[in-house]
């Protein structure tokens, strides 16, 4: 379809189009919507997703500008799904998160798409794992996942991304308060964010102690060492040190196989989490007792989509 070769081309307007496509309720939109994902899945696979979340106030959306425009500076080209909460009241969204980062917006080797929650839980939106898939097709090399900033519930986010990143502030709370937030256990790096002027001691002693408090979390499944740092936004200080620590992350993943085997997991993840979503609990342990989410698993891997699965139910 032509819209799928416009978006492999890395034309961006022909991307936000199609992930407006994607985020779609109409019905008329659902078929186009998943030929669309069906053409872009060959080509994907080559980027670095990161995933960006923390408390609001914390400066997600200033470090992303920051990283953002480090990154775009080495030629790298960058695409970030920033997610929005959406009012129970109004359903309405600002999507505001453009103007916070109007430099990075203005980069030609960037993409910024906000996209609102629509009620979606754990701080992603729903279509955040499509949009994903069309970020990759059209070349981005990283994809930064900014969530909403909810708090300790925020995990979902862990299932769709390569790099957890939790940004934290000084002042927050002892280590044992960072215990009880359980999204700690998943974060692959802890940052202290607003490293400067007068909270510049006060970061570097929060840094101290979470990285007290990390130690007193079982050992990663992929092996890897969770890192704590600081930096500050404004004054560019730290921003490089925690691409290179990413860097390092891939590398080592790649070469001990985790990184693809932790793709394949969060596919099923997904296919799980939809049907059960899409037929109900009953329908869906019914499926699981005949053993047919295990022939859906192994169709998936095949290069299926999951509607296209569900579709077959």
């Amino acid at each position: 379809m032509e819209l799928a070769q416009q978006i492999i081309k890395g034309n961006r307007t022909a991307l936000g189009q199609g992930i407006t496509l994607l985020e779609s309720t109409l019905p008329k939109h659902e078929k186009p919507a998943q030929d669309l994902l069906t053409s872009c899945l060959p080509y994907i696979g080559k980027s670095i997703r990161i995933g960006v979340t923390g408390v609001p106030g914390v400066g997600k959306s200033t470090f992303i500008e920051a990283f953002g425009k480090l990154l775009t500076s080495q030629g790298k080209k960058v695409a970030v799904l920033a997610i929005d909460p959406t009012s129970e009241r109004t359903h309405g969204s600002i999507l505001g998160d453009k103007s916070r980062m109007h430099e990075l917006a203005a980069d030609k080797n960037a993409f910024i798409r906000p996209s609102p929650t629509s009620g979606t839980l754990g701080g992603v939106a729903n279509k955040t794992r499509e949009s994903i898939i069309l970020c990759e097709a059209a070349g981005f090399e990283i994809i930064l996942i900014e969530t909403v900033g909810v708090g300790q519930s925020e995990t979902t986010v862990s299932n769709l991304v390569d790099f957890f990143l939790l940004l934290m502030l000084a002042g927050a709370g002892d280590e044992l308060q960072g215990i009880k937030r359980g999204i700690m256990e998943l974060a692959d790096a802890l940052i202290i964010t607003k490293a400067d002027n007068n909270n510049l001691q006060e970061a570097k002693n929060a840094a101290l102690e979470y990285k007290r408090a990390l130690h007193l979390f079982p050992p990663m499944a992929n092996g890897w060492t969770p890192k704590v740092s600081t930096c500050s936004s404004l004054e560019y200080t730290g921003i490089a040190e925690i691409f290179e620590t990413i860097t390092k992350f891939n590398a080592q993943m790649i070469s001990s196989g985790w990184k693809n085997t932790n793709r394949e997991k969060q596919n099923n993840y997904w296919l799980h989490h939809i049907i059960k979503e899409e037929l109900g609990s009953k329908q869906y342990n019914s499926l699981l007792a005949e053993g047919k989410l295990k022939m859906l698993e192994k169709e998936l891997a095949k290069g299926k989509t999951v509607y296209q699965l569900l579709a077959s139910l």
